[in-house]
């Protein structure tokens, strides 16, 4: 599903016409273009790695070689990063010790855009292990509603283990019936749809805004309505939607199934089988791409003004250097930082919800949770969305004893001492960050430009506006690098005509599949 798709028999010849033409104009232009990227989190680091693989790849078979022939080499790419070390908001923590995910943690099977970064830089997966959900419990402040099984001793057989496995099942059904059949098709759907983006070039357009990229995979009416709508038209009940779904949005995104359809599909693809990381910390995708592809990396540089000089763009940091740049990628949100543009940019208005993220090494208190013992609490601990419950998920991350672990909470405000100390009965570690991770979804959705001022000021974050995960933001980075390219090789009328036509038949070739 990610290779090309043939062209029928009559296009052969347009596309070695246009090769031609591509390639003639490629040996016209002999400087490469400065490109300059500000972030360097998954969206940046994809970004760089995209331009320089589809511009300075020599091979016909790589991914874009007619389209990208007509652009010169890309191989001058520079990477800002405000903080001292890159990544963006994926990042590890240690704690104990040991090393943990602090921001984006999960990667689905279907990621493929991850799971081909991960095979060219040689980086290993491990099963996600961030927290356990075999053995859940949904709280409501005062008690557990629902909690499955808890977990057989590890000594167990083989065959005790798949029998926890189906009496959890069958206990989980009981409680939420057809729905859960219900909710498996949506995230299905969804899932289908996304998969469009690793179409091959011929039959996947280069798109210039949000709204084209989502209506083209027939996912835009998602962002137009909230999950609660999409679910209740899937025919799920208000069990399932107001416990299950609300607990994986809560521990996901932070937010209620008052986001918006999109990010709480994608929320909801966040919790099924076959989650990964990678085998150190996923970090190591950024900075392995950024590596891989050749960029110069300034990191404690925060770009404070982006100016037009005509032709080109100034861009100035807080340390005092300036840097010119032919083309300019913001690949971090714009919506709490204090970046000057000359001329202003017009973006919509959009707020980033805070996940203040809590771990600590110690023993929760039982009595918190109402119950006797510490060893009755579960693994994973959901919360409904009740306004006097203070935290959004908490869950084991590793077990040192039966009165020593290390757990992880997420919430939507600061957990302070006090509070912490009712939590648990014993802390020897606490670490706290407060990420600004995602967009707090609201539908109808707006999305802000992807080409801020029509010229090479481009925005990879305003995808973040549908769904955040890093495999959506390396999926708008591979869109904006392929927007530059076509945008910078310059083709005569007489190509562009052709690039157009052979567009339209692959766009017909797409809706017949």
């Amino acid at each position: 599903m990610a290779t090309s798709l043939p062209f029928p028999f009559p296009l052969l010849p347009l596309l070695l016409l246009l090769s031609t033409i591509t390639t003639t104009s490629s040996s016209s232009s002999s400087s490469s273009p400065k490109v300059c990227v500000v972030g360097s989190g998954i969206g940046g680091a994809s970004a760089s790695h995209f331009l320089k693989q589809y511009t300075c790849t020599t091979t016909t078979t790589s991914p874009g070689a007619a389209a990208a022939a007509a652009a010169p080499c890309v191989d001058d790419i520079r990477v800002f990063e405000r903080r001292d070390v890159a990544g963006g908001r994926t990042a590890t923590v240690s704690v104990a010790g040991d090393e943990f995910e602090a921001g984006a943690s999960i990667i689905h099977p279907r990621n493929l855009h991850a799971a081909r970064f991960a095979a060219l830089l040689g980086l290993s997966h491990r099963p996600d292990d961030d927290g356990d959900d075999s053995w859940l419990g949904i709280w409501d402040g005062s008690s557990f509603v629902f909690k499955t099984l808890a977990p057989p001793p590890p000594s167990s057989g083989s065959l005790y283990w798949k029998l926890h496995e189906l009496l959890n099942s069958l206990l989980v059904f009981r409680r939420y019936g057809l729905s859960l059949l219900r909710m498996d098709r949506f995230v299905k759907k969804m899932l289908e749809r996304f998969m469009l983006f690793y179409n091959g070039f011929e039959s996947r357009p280069v798109f210039e805004t949000v709204e084209e990229m989502l209506k083209w995979t027939d996912l835009y009416g998602l962002t137009q309505r909230t999950l609660e709508e999409e679910l209740v038209d899937a025919g799920l009940n208000s069990r399932t939607i107001s416990e299950l779904v609300t607990v994986i949005t809560r521990v996901n995104y932070g937010q209620s199934v008052s986001i918006s359809g999109l990010a709480g599909a994608v929320s909801l693809a966040g919790s099924e089988s076959g989650l990964w990381a990678v085998k150190g910390g996923n970090r190591l995708l950024a900075t392995g791409l950024i590596k891989h592809a050749n960029a110069t990396l300034h990191l404690h540089e925060e770009i404070i003004s982006i100016s037009d000089a005509e032709g080109y763009y100034v861009l100035k940091s807080a340390q005092g250097n300036e840097y010119n740049c032919d083309v300019t990628v913001i690949a971090t949100p714009l919506d709490e930082l204090n970046i000057t543009f000359d001329p202003v940019v017009s973006l919509p208005p959009r707020k980033l919800q805070h996940t203040y993220t809590t771990f600590v090494r110690g023993l929760l208190n039982p009595k918190y949770f109402g119950l006797k013992s510490a060893l009755e609490i579960p693994d994973l601990v959901g919360t409904l969305e009740l306004s006097d419950i203070p935290f959004s998920s908490l869950s084991v991350l590793k077990k040192y004893s039966e009165g020593d672990a290390t757990y992880k909470l997420f919430s939507r405000a600061p957990l302070d001492d006090g509070l912490l100390d009712q939590i648990f009965s014993t802390r020897t570690e606490t670490v706290r960050i407060n990420w600004p991770a995602y967009p707090h979804y609201k539908a109808p959705e707006v999305f802000a430009p992807i080409i801020l001022d029509g010229k090479h000021l481009y925005y990879i974050n305003s995808f973040e506006s549908a769904a955040s995960a890093i495999e959506a933001s390396a999926v708008a980075a591979e869109n904006v690098a392929r927007l530059i390219i076509s945008r910078l090789s310059k083709l005569s009328s007489n190509a562009a005509d052709v690039k157009l036509f052979v567009s339209e038949e692959a766009e017909a070739l797409h809706k017949e599949l």
